[in-house]
């Protein structure tokens, strides 16, 4: 069901930053493991990130760590991710998932958005000069 809003894409030069938004509309998240994915035009799905809520497990692809954080505020329903230091690469649309699950287990096998409980409509990321 799509019952998130992700927002948050755009146009930024390469070694810029943004910062992605997850809000749940309908529920808490306090029960689920939010992730995000990417897919750009012609690649495979990624998991980039995913956190569960209720202990604060993360996980993180190798090729964001240090340069990605994901955290999430329960007051707003929002789960975020920040990026900086972004590279051409990042570019992609990105969306985000809720689903009951270890967070690596959900970033590890990135599945199409409609096989979780809960997923967004997705952000557009441009990394570009």
């Amino acid at each position: 069901q799509l019952r998130l809003v992700d927002s948050g894409g755009g146009l930024v030069q390469p070694g810029g930053s943004l910062r992605l938004s997850c809000t749940a509309s309908l529920f808490t998240l306090d029960d689920y493991t939010v992730g995000w994915f990417r897919q750009a035009p012609g690649k495979e799905r990624q998991g980039v990130s995913c956190l569960r809520i209720s202990d604060g497990t993360t996980y993180y692809r190798n090729s964001v760590k240090g340069r990605f954080t994901i955290s999430n505020d329960n007051a707003k329903r929002t789960v975020y991710l920040q990026m900086n230091s972004l590279k051409p690469e990042d570019a992609a649309e990105y969306y985000c998932v809720a689903d009951d699950g270890d967070a690596r287990d959900i970033c590890i096998d990135p599945k199409r958005a409609t096989e979780y409980d809960y997923w967004g409509q997705g952000t557009k990321v441009t990394v570009s000069s």
